[in-house]
């Protein structure tokens, strides 16, 4: 199904105030650990986005009956497994449903899982994935795009992740997890703030996982583990998003309902740049008004680093930015489909390897289209600061991240025009 484009007329600033949605990749783990547990879970904090749809859909393939009870509150329950199988279908839509494989192989001890889908700005591959299951007494073969997983009589011991990978992380964990008697190490793992949340999650319902937010992970296997209720972080990759927004349009906004340690990074780079962060407790206001912008070098890194999922609206951003910045992106290095797109708007942008040299400009309203989710939403940054007006197609990306999103930014000034659309019924 086509969704209608995201029309912006450029030049307006932002002001006032805006809450930051529910983690989208902290919610998507979560629920598929839900499926670990045999009783209900109520949880909290679930924003509607068409990659939480195709997770619970997922989920009700393999068993699971859920139940919103909220805006943006659900129950969820698994008594038993119906499947043990991830379909193409379904996976290909979405990288991160590939860790059904470590929920499934948890809980029934066999799983077979896609090769997964998702945004389309490059290969990333699963075999760190792999290699975690296989030294950790897991049977991985692969055919045809479909793996096949089965967890051995010998299950448990110790992995050195060969790179910081948050999924691969996750999937280890969610493998683990059920097993009395068991024990797994994972060195090396992501201290992402969505890893921690999925610990806490676990740990919640009686799981015995230690060393969150460290490197290395001890997971005790338990025999089973209980319901509970649980709220899942805020988004840092949205509130971050939005930041830019507000110093792109030299605005000043203030964003609630939000972590601030967990935007440091951003917030060090926009203090560079001469923009005015203020933190509170649970709330962060951002100022762009008191002086021309300054531009800066930015390189991504996993977390505590710069978020390789902020890196196009970094670049739309400094797009407008007198003087020459550099932006290099050595976590996904073809994350690049933005540049054209933002180009087509008037951005003086060169690219060479996964280094972008941009120099700033007066941006100019354009027909673009996002080819996934996070380039879809340096094209809004773009757009709210150009002349005239533009007209984003491929919205369907940006409804994988951002929730009601056309209804926020008129919230907050913007400009912005979109046919009103059920996720529930419009996924593609």
């Amino acid at each position: 199904m086509h969704l209608s484009p995201l029309r912006i007329q450029g030049g307006r600033p932002l002001g006032g105030e805006l809450a930051v949605q529910p983690s989208k990749n902290a919610a998507l783990p979560i629920l598929v650990a839900s499926l670990l547990s045999s009783e209900p879970i109520t949880l909290h904090g679930i924003p509607r986005l068409s990659d939480v749809y195709t997770i619970l859909e997922l989920a009700s393939h393999v068993g699971a009956r859920h139940a919103w009870t909220g805006p943006n509150s659900l129950t969820i329950h698994t008594p038993e497994l119906l499947h043990t199988d991830a379909p193409y279908a379904l996976v290909s839509k979405m990288r991160a449903s590939f860790i059904m494989m470590g929920a499934l192989l948890g809980r029934a001890g066999e799983a077979t899982v896609s090769m997964p889908g998702g945004c389309a700005f490059g290969f990333r591959p699963v075999d760190q994935h792999v290699k975690a299951f296989r030294a950790i007494g897991i049977d991985v073969t692969e055919d045809g795009g479909n793996f096949q997983a089965s967890r051995g009589a010998n299950f448990g011991g110790r992995f050195v992740f060969e790179m910081l990978t948050v999924g691969g992380t996750h999937n280890a964990i969610l493998a683990s997890v059920l097993g009395e008697g068991t024990h797994v190490t994972l060195e090396n793992a992501s201290i992402d703030t969505d890893v921690v949340d999925l610990i806490g999650f676990l740990n919640s319902l009686g799981a015995d996982i230690r060393g969150a937010g460290t490197n290395t992970l001890d997971i005790y296997g338990v025999k089973a583990l209980r319901g509970g209720e649980y709220r899942v972080i805020p988004d840092r990759i949205e509130a971050g998003t939005f930041m830019l927004a507000a110093a792109a349009t030299r605005s000043r906004l203030t964003l609630t309902d939000l972590r601030p340690d967990h935007v440091r990074s951003l917030s060090s780079k926009l203090e560079e740049m001469g923009v005015q962060i203020t933190e509170g407790a649970d709330s962060l206001v951002v100022d762009a008004t008191r002086g021309i912008l300054r531009p800066v070098d930015v390189t991504t890194q996993s977390y505590p680093g710069f978020p390789t999922d902020l890196q196009p609206q970094m670049s739309a951003l400094l797009a407008t930015v007198d003087g020459t910045s550099i932006v290099q992106d050595p976590v996904y290095k073809d994350r690049l489909t933005h540049v054209a797109e933002l180009q087509r708007m008037g951005a003086d942008i060169k690219v060479s390897g996964y280094t972008q040299i941009i120099r700033g400009a007066r941006l100019r309203g354009a027909p673009v289209k996002a080819a996934d989710l996070r380039a879809g939403a340096s094209l809004f940054i773009a757009a709210l600061t150009a002349d005239g007006e533009t007209v984003i197609d491929g919205v369907k990306y940006l409804n994988r991240g951002y929730e009601n999103l056309a209804a926020r930014l008129r919230s907050i000034g913007a400009d912005v025009h979109q046919p009103e659309v059920n996720l529930a019924s419009a996924m593609d």
